[in-house]
């Protein structure tokens, strides 16, 4: 199963052949550092919300409960579904959630083994900005050749109230959803160094699934390894097109998945590589978008 650090994995229940999910969109109290709250809008009270983790094949059913102070819709970025479940209700026959209301997508899982998102389709400006985003892994039946597999997805945030470098005092902080300008960034929902390591055994295969699907670019770099790229959007990369790199540009709205043998022990930084993405409000030292992996000895 797959990793996602900071984050928990969706619990499903099974009743006559069909995988039964539960996500709730409510307004979440988000610590990404000790002390530090930004009150965003999520899922089951995490942002980013809980993984959701699915075999092909599966036929799921999703209830979307609305606990939001105006509509919303979830779209599965990425999925291959009918029209009626993409989630776009300003276009499509999907339906907008009102607040107090749900809706139950459902639909099989018709892509192939790979990485996935979700997020809010509705007043997208706002709510993807707020938080109503979370990560959808299609796993591998029959893999045995990885030994760890962990999900990373970014995010860029405007806190209010802070001045540019100065440091980030504990305390609830509002979401500016609508500026170009952010002030703290993080991975699964932490800011460094409150993100959780990644623990490695030496000669471990590893993968790294990445996403983005705020607004930034993150071009995000592993040290002391070379990776090689497996998957773009969820969708294999035949043997002979991967390559290997040490820098992966996560562009907004796309994931990739990469592996790489770890046989170079040491305590590792993986992180953007956009110098004020891995500070906390410009501050000295590190922050942001960074965390580690750690061998085991």
């Amino acid at each position: 199963m797959v990793i996602t650090p900071d984050i928990p994995t969706l619990k499903y229940t099974i009743k006559n052949g069909i995988k039964y999910f539960e996500l709730v969109a409510e307004p979440v109290n988000q610590e990404i550092l000790p002390g530090v709250f930004i009150k965003g809008w999520g899922y089951n009270g995490s942002i980013p919300g809980p993984t959701i983790q699915v075999y092909p094949g599966d036929y799921i059913s999703i209830r979307v409960i609305n606990h939001l102070p105006e509509a919303t819709s979830i779209h599965w970025h990425g999925l291959n579904v009918p029209n009626v479940m993409d989630g776009v209700p300003d276009v499509e026959p999907s339906p907008r959630i009102e607040p107090g209301h749900y809706f139950d997508y459902h639909f099989r899982i018709t892509n192939p083994p790979g990485t996935h998102m979700y997020h809010s389709h509705v007043n997208v400006a706002k709510q993807d900005m707020l938080g109503l985003l979370g990560g959808f892994v299609i796993l591998e039946p029959y893999e045995k050749n990885i030994n760890k597999d962990y999900l990373l997805l970014m995010q860029e945030w405007s806190l209010k109230g802070l001045k540019k470098g100065e440091k980030v005092k504990p305390g609830h902080y509002h979401l500016d959803p609508f500026t170009m300008e952010f002030n703290m960034f993080t991975i699964n929902g932490k800011s460094f160094p409150s993100t959780t390591p990644m623990p490695v055994e030496y000669d471990d295969i590893v993968r790294l699934r990445l996403g983005a699907i705020q607004i930034n670019h993150h071009p995000m770099h592993i040290h002391g390894h070379q990776f090689l790229v497996e998957k773009a959007d969820g969708n294999p990369i035949a043997d002979q097109n991967r390559i290997f790199k040490n820098t992966i540009l996560v562009a907004t709205g796309e994931t990739w998945d990469v592996i790489f043998t770890a046989n170079n022990p040491g305590i590792w930084p993986f992180h953007c590589h956009i110098s004020h993405h891995i500070s906390n409000n410009f501050t000295d030292g590190t922050g942001g978008m960074f965390t580690t992996l750690v061998y085991k000895l």
